[in-house]
């Protein structure tokens, strides 16, 4: 498995390159891994088409787990979305990312629009994160994952060791393979995290694609929003999704994202 060094702490990055054709990078989102785009079924039908390069973000999957949060800044998953690309060869590439992973490919839409040819937002927000994350999972998060590790975690969302629905019995095997200590870190960073001022997101002439599910409350305002004070940018709602579904199922999904990349 390829993997490269983040050049700012050294921090192992790990990555896959699968199809060919105009590159697409896909960002995972929290407590997840690279592993999700197979198993929901977009690698398919997306290195049909393109070269496909899917990273797991520092914390997650393979990568390396620092514990600090000063390591989960948008400046070190940015620079490590660049190695990344180094290390594959692309000079650009599309980026498409759910929730944190969406962030950051608009973080790298703002900061490198030189190395971005469009975006794909899926459940995100450029909005400050401060309290998101206890929006986006349940109160107290930090808290439970410091005090009682990924088990907990899992309890709080209702995916003990009885769970029965396939979907939600892997989607409870990811979360215990995550570290509990880099997650803590992880959602005390995004806790941090400041807006991106309106000013920043009209002058972004890079393509953009933002979904969220008409249930994901408030990702789905704030996506409309940036995506209207965007000037290359559309919205388009999930009927019936919420936050934690809104990559499931993928076809109506898949069946934006594909022509948005065919006309970059």
């Amino acid at each position: 498995m390829p993997a490269v060094a983040s050049p700012l702490d050294g921090t192992e990055l790990v990555y896959d390159v699968r199809g060919e054709g105009a590159p697409v990078v896909l960002l995972h989102g929290s407590v997840l891994s690279r592993a999700i785009w197979r198993g929901l079924g977009y690698l398919g039908p997306l290195a049909a088409e393109h070269t496909v390069v899917r990273m797991d973000l520092r914390g997650h999957g393979r990568s390396g787990a620092p514990h600090d949060p000063a390591a989960y800044t948008q400046e070190r998953f940015g620079s490590d979305l660049l190695a990344v690309l180094d290390a594959a060869g692309l000079e650009r590439a599309a980026l498409v990312g759910y929730s944190l992973g969406a962030r950051i490919a608009l973080t790298a839409a703002l900061r490198r629009p030189d190395r971005v040819t469009g975006i794909v937002s899926l459940g995100g927000s450029a909005a400050a994160q401060h309290g998101q994350v206890d929006s986006v999972f349940f109160p107290g998060v930090v808290e439970t994952i410091a005090g009682r590790g990924m088990e907990g975690f899992c309890a709080a969302q209702g995916l003990g060791p009885d769970v029965s629905d396939r979907r939600d019995a892997a989607t409870r095997q990811a979360f215990l393979a995550a570290d509990p200590q880099a997650m803590a870190a992880l959602f005390r960073a995004t806790d941090a995290t400041a807006g991106i001022p309106e000013d920043r997101l009209a002058a972004c002439e890079v393509p953009a694609l933002w979904m969220a599910g008409d249930l994901d409350h408030p990702r789905l305002e704030e996506s409309r929003h940036a995506a209207a004070v965007m000037p290359h940018a559309r919205f388009v709602a999930l009927p019936g999704r919420t936050h934690g579904r809104t990559l499931s199922p993928a076809g109506p999904v898949l069946a934006e994202i594909l022509p948005f990349l065919r006309q970059l």
